[in-house]
């Protein structure tokens, strides 16, 4: 568009008020400004838009035409202000969040039900998926943040921490006196009993792998599990020896459901947090974190 929208907005003026007077005084502008735009849009069109008379001035049937976009124009971006108004009044927005079952459930639900409560005119999407999937829709900016365990390369990303968790073994008491009924009271649980960790796709398990392996640790038997949940119920019933996150069992250990197996070398803590890119400036996001920080404050 080589013409500029203030010269379109005199002439949408003109028209509209059938008289330049009038245009003036709407724009509180000068006449002889008004004129003098209204014959530069003229020139840069090559086209005679207004009839002038002693009474005032009448469109062309060009004018008319130019008249019609003009007005579905400028229609649009009073409905576009009026749109970002009400966004502003009733804190309208989309927060897309990212995050897996299992944190989902035991760690995300409190902050999304306060701030549901609190914002309830803001959109909530939730992609639920593993933490690594998470974090590559976060660097495609598919989502505006991602509740992860804390990644080793942040590059891109803003973190901020929510809680240290501690990954555990755990299995019914049930389990391990059967298992130590076949094998022999002085078994290695470890070894001959049923080892459930969560399957190679997600963080956890990279964790724990690197884990075993930097300390030696092999198991000869093992059962995938797509998630925790499952793991924790699959360890209720006795399938075998589940690889959980400790606070998300820690009333199934209290009321004796399920028993803690030590090692020798403890599996170093994770943080848990939010993960966003650091480009990402929406309105939603910056009242979910802050509304967090609030909440933990």
């Amino acid at each position: 568009m080589e013409q500029h929208l203030s010269q379109y907005k005199i002439f949408y003026e003109v028209a509209r008020t059938g008289n330049i007077s009038k245009a003036a005084k709407e724009l509180y502008i000068s006449q002889p400004a008004i004129s003098k735009a209204i014959s530069k849009l003229e020139e840069s069109l090559n086209t005679t838009l207004f009839l002038r008379s002693s009474r005032g001035v009448s469109l062309t049937e060009e004018g008319q035409l130019l008249f019609e976009y003009v007005c579905s124009a400028f229609d649009a971006l009073n409905r576009g202000e009026e749109e970002l108004k009400r966004i502003r009044e009733f804190q309208i927005g989309h927060l897309r969040i990212g995050v897996s079952n299992t944190l989902c459930k035991h760690i995300l639900l409190p902050y999304l039900k306060g701030f549901v409560e609190k914002y309830p005119h803001i959109r909530i999407t939730i992609e639920s998926q593993s933490s690594m999937y998470t974090l590559a829709m976060l660097e495609q900016s598919r989502i505006d943040i991602g509740l992860v365990a804390e990644p080793k390369s942040k590059k891109g990303l803003s973190f901020t921490p929510l809680l240290d968790i501690k990954d555990a073994f755990v299995a019914s008491p049930q389990y391990l006196k059967n298992l130590r009924l076949r094998e022999g009271e002085g078994t290695d649980v470890f070894q001959t009993g049923t080892l459930m960790l969560l399957d190679g796709k997600n963080m956890t398990r990279h964790y724990i792998d690197q884990y075993l392996s930097s300390h030696d640790i092999e198991f000869p038997q093992i059962l995938e599990v797509t998630t925790m949940d499952l793991i924790i119920e699959f360890s209720k019933i006795g399938l075998g020896i589940g690889c959980v996150i400790r606070d998300f069992v820690q009333e199934e250990l209290e009321q004796g459901l399920l028993t803690e197996l030590s090692l020798e070398a403890p599996i170093p803590k994770r943080t848990i947090g939010f993960a966003c890119g650091l480009n990402n400036h929406s309105r939603a996001l910056s009242l979910f974190l802050q509304f967090c920080r609030q909440m933990d404050g």
